[in-house]
This record gives structure tokens, sequence and C-alpha cells, in this order.
């Protein structure tokens, strides 16, 4: 396998918005919902309490209303075409969020080869959230770590796409990094930034960096 690309989805493949807000609008939470980003935001919780209090407060959430929220929501155009030209060249795609596992492993449907997600229980809700499942912003680096060490792949083979601080741990890591619709904080850390709602024009970015990414 030739390159490993490292794809966010709040606010990456998912245009200016997040999983979560998505799946508020359509159980009529969205007032809540936003309270807790705000909380999330000023740093009064963590991924871990953030999954914890959503976990808490949509009891009747079923998959239905979940593939309903995904089919929905504002996806950037052409992920399809980009996940299928990765896998044309021989190369693996890879979703890391912190966001809920029964919304992101959807994308799997869209051709990523692999999605990794905070593991929520089975929907509805009638087991505890094991916080011990709730990715945290260092674990991007930790799961990227993984996936080079499987496909004996440096860092160097790597492109990383993302628009947030979340992002910033992986990005600050990786030399080959894309900054999509970000804000100056991530951006700085970026190789490259790309604004706009086509991902392959994204990606198109991204893959001028790894024209010269040495083997191994």
């Amino acid at each position: 396998m030739a390159f490993l690309h490292v794809f966010d989805m709040d606010g990456t493949l998912l245009g200016e918005t997040t999983a979560s807000l998505q799946i508020a609008r359509h159980l009529g939470s969205v007032a809540e919902l936003v309270e807790l980003e705000a909380r999330f935001a000023a740093g009064e919780l963590d991924t871990r309490g953030f999954s914890a209090a959503i976990h808490g407060m949509w009891r009747e959430l079923t998959p239905a209303v979940v593939a309903d929220a995904f089919a929905a929501s504002p996806w950037l155009a052409r992920i399809e075409e980009v996940c299928a030209d990765i896998r044309e060249r021989g190369e693996r795609s890879v979703v890391i969020t912190m966001s809920p596992d029964f919304f992101a492993r959807h994308l799997l449907d869209l051709g990523f080869d692999e999605v990794v997600a905070s593991r929520f229980p089975a929907l509805p809700f009638t087991e505890p959230l094991d916080p011990a499942n709730v990715l945290t912003p260092d674990d991007k680096v930790r799961i990227v770590d993984e996936l080079c060490a499987r496909y004996g792949l440096s860092y160097a083979r790597c492109v990383a796409y993302g628009d947030s601080m979340s992002d910033a741990p992986l990005f600050r890591r990786l030399t080959r990094t894309v900054a999509v619709n970000a804000d100056h904080h991530l951006a700085d850390l970026a190789a490259l930034a790309y604004r706009g709602e086509d991902l392959h024009e994204a990606y198109t970015l991204g893959r001028t960096l790894l024209v010269t990414a040495p083997e191994g």
C-alpha cells in the first residue's frame, strides 16, 4: 500500500456541522445539543463528558433516525469519487472521529476502507456507555500509529485532512496535512489549506504533498 489517507468527519467531510447536531435536528433537541456544544467549546466538557450527556439525552434514538439524519446531512461533494480513486491506486482511506460510531459507520457505505469512532452501546440505549470507548484528540495519533505499524508505513506516507483543534495533535505529528474549511488555529499547523465544498478538490491538493514522499 502506497499511502494512507486520514479524514476527520465533523466539519471536514460534514460541512460546517456535526453528527450530533444533525441527529438533534431529527429528534427536536437542537437547543439542548447547542448548549452541550457550547460547554464543550468552553472546556467545561471533554469528549467523554459530552458523549455521556448525549447518551443520557437520546434514550429513544433508533437506527432509522440515525440513517435519516446521515442521509440528510450536508456532506462535501464527491466523497465517493475520492474513496474510489484511493482504492484504485491501491491505497487506503480511514475516517477517525470522536463522534458516535452509530452515525460514523455509515461512511463505510460511501467507500471508506475503515471508520474509527467513539463506540456506543447498541440503539436504542439500554446499556451504559463505557467512557474508555470514547475517543479523545490524542487517540487520533495513537490510531494512526497503529495503522502505520499494521501497513508498514512511515508518517511520510500519510496525509491527514481536518478542520478543528481536535485534529491538532495529529497535525503536529504529521507533515502532510490539509486544513479543510478550518480557522487559522488549525490552518497555521497545516501544510496546505482548502476552502470549499468539494472533497475531491481538497484531496487533489493533498496529493501534491505526496509527490516527493519516500518509500516505506
